[in-house]
């Protein structure tokens, strides 16, 4: 294991903001993981681990302990029957573990390319977009018990998937450190088209293939800025900001009574409504490209708030903040935010 000091997070994100991390870990192994969390609790530092940085806001003051980077890599395949598995470690990138699977002809997480970040991040917020979420085809997931060094393969069931959140960020959050997922996929199977913008893009086409969906999938994401992209300002961000709420069926009548016009909803688990956030935003006064200073709304996605240059996590939490309380004062909805917060509790609110 090789301990550095004083590295600078904001590169690491693909947000650009924050400050340093006090101690830094590059961990390329499962031993290298363990000795690294060995050392964080011998000298009681605080612990944080690090992904591809694509769903996180790091403070100003950046990370007081040691921030782990879990670097294992690694994609490989097994047939067993009609299941494809595809084992994947945590460092991973994620969307070329999805071109793999595509190429490969394995249905499942075509729907899902595009998106950043690593492997080992898509199960803890059960990543979803376009109508697939990872829930639907992990097989298990190998994790580091953090409290005693064991690795354990923790099923499906095990991990309590449900809208954007499992074990590993409510109820165990800290507890585990994922290293690697287990994925069983359709071999030839048939893509998943339920999302209206791909039912739009393919309206006059039959039968498109995998491959097909992937390229228009990563096409719908870079006219939303969604798609990470060298120079383009609208893609320094964390991807969608806030979560599409879930609220009863009252609720979502409230709602649309309140605007006098439909409101965009969906049927969700337990029988409760999901409502889109983006709505919610831009009817509150929040339009795309809002904003002058450093810190706004894209010009392309109304959930996506960017770093157009020199902001700094301040500016995005003051965005963030404005955002929220509008959004109460005019719908009576809290939005809760998707990407983690790094270090808030050492400098300013969270």
């Amino acid at each position: 294991m090789q301990l550095q000091e004083n590295i600078p997070l904001a590169p690491l994100t693909t947000f650009q903001v924050g400050g340093p991390a006090r101690y830094f870990v590059h961990a390329e192994t499962e031993n290298d993981v363990k000795e690294a969390v060995s050392y964080a609790a011998q000298h009681q530092l605080p612990l944080f681990v690090l992904g591809g940085g694509s769903n996180l806001v790091v403070s100003d003051a950046g990370w007081r302990g040691l921030v782990l980077k879990v670097a294992i890599d690694g994609i490989h395949s097994s047939s067993a029957g009609k299941i494809k598995y595809f084992q994947a470690g945590a460092g991973a990138d994620w969307d070329t573990f999805v071109a793999e699977t595509v190429h490969e002809n394995c249905a499942g997480v075509e729907c899902l390319s595009g998106i950043p970040g690593t492997v080992g991040g898509t199960p803890v917020q059960n990543v979803g977009a376009y109508g697939q979420e990872v829930a639907d085809t992990i097989s298990y997931v190998r994790v580091l018990k953090i409290a005693n060094g064991q690795i354990i393969e923790l099923s499906n069931a095990e991990c309590r998937f449900r809208y954007r959140s499992s074990i590993f960020n409510t109820t165990q959050r800290g507890h585990y450190i994922v290293l690697e997922v287990m994925f069983q996929l359709q071999p030839e199977g048939e893509p998943t088209i339920e999302y209206a913008d791909l039912k739009k893009h393919f309206a006059n086409s039959s039968e498109p293939s995998l491959q097909q969906v992937r390229e228009a999938v990563r096409q719908i994401r870079r006219s939303k800025a969604m798609l990470i992209m060298e120079g383009d300002e609208d893609c320094r961000s964390a991807g969608s900001f806030f979560k599409n709420p879930l609220v009863p069926a009252a609720e979502a009548s409230r709602i649309e009574a309140l605007s006098h016009k439909p409101v965009p909803r969906y049927a969700a688990e337990d029988g409760l409504v999901k409502l889109s956030a983006a709505w919610l935003v831009e009817q509150a006064g929040f339009h795309k490209g809002y904003g002058s200073g450093p810190v706004g709304i894209s010009r392309k996605h109304t959930l996506a708030i960017v770093n157009r240059g020199g902001a700094t996590a301040r500016d995005i939490i003051t965005l963030k903040d404005e955002i929220q309380q509008k959004v109460v004062d005019t719908w009576g909805i809290h939005l809760e935010p998707e990407p983690v917060f790094v270090g808030f509790e050492e400098g300013f609110g969270s």
